[in-house]
């Protein structure tokens, strides 16, 4: 592993504690609205990633690389209306395919298929993410004007395993 790959990887680990504290920033603000389902939703969604970031440290150390932690920045949390996280996390989603995207790019440029290997499984996950977090911007879109629909959508959430 070249040495731009292990800064990029070591960077990553942060990135994704940082997308857990992101979720977690958007779920207190559902939650304070009363979007239980919407809150329990996007925590599952930090968990998530707290499990990402623990996957790369693993995988930098079972490389013998040193993880230095760095701080976490705290998001802004300050939104003005029930979409706006939704359509954050569509965007965050698309930067962090981008950061994948070139560690993926740096490993292939060192010919590092141990790395390659290990990034696919993130490749396949940020298609999911995307596709995912589209779809329920889509659906507040469609639902949200109606009580009701956004009653409904909130209900769906709740059940995310």
């Amino acid at each position: 592993m070249n040495k731009q790959t292990e800064t990029l990887l070591v960077n990553q680990v942060e990135r994704e504690f940082y997308s857990a504290y992101l979720y977690l920033a958007i779920s207190n603000f559902y939650e304070e609205k009363g979007l239980i389902g919407f809150g329990s939703w996007f925590r599952k969604q930090a968990e998530e990633e707290k499990g990402h970031a623990l996957k790369f440290l693993d995988y930098l150390h079972k490389e013998g690389r040193a993880v230095p932690l760095k701080d976490i920045k705290a998001p802004s949390a300050e939104f003005k209306e029930l979409r706006e996280p939704l359509a954050l996390q569509l965007s965050h989603e698309k930067v962090v395919t981008g950061l994948i995207d070139g560690i993926y790019a740096s490993a292939l440029a060192d010919a590092d298929t141990r790395t390659q290997s290990f990034l696919r499984q993130f490749i396949d996950e940020q298609a999911e993410e995307e596709e995912t977090a589209a779809v329920l911007l889509g659906k507040f879109d469609m639902l949200s004007e109606s009580k009701v629909g956004l009653y409904l959508l909130d209900k769906e959430l709740g059940k995310r395993e």
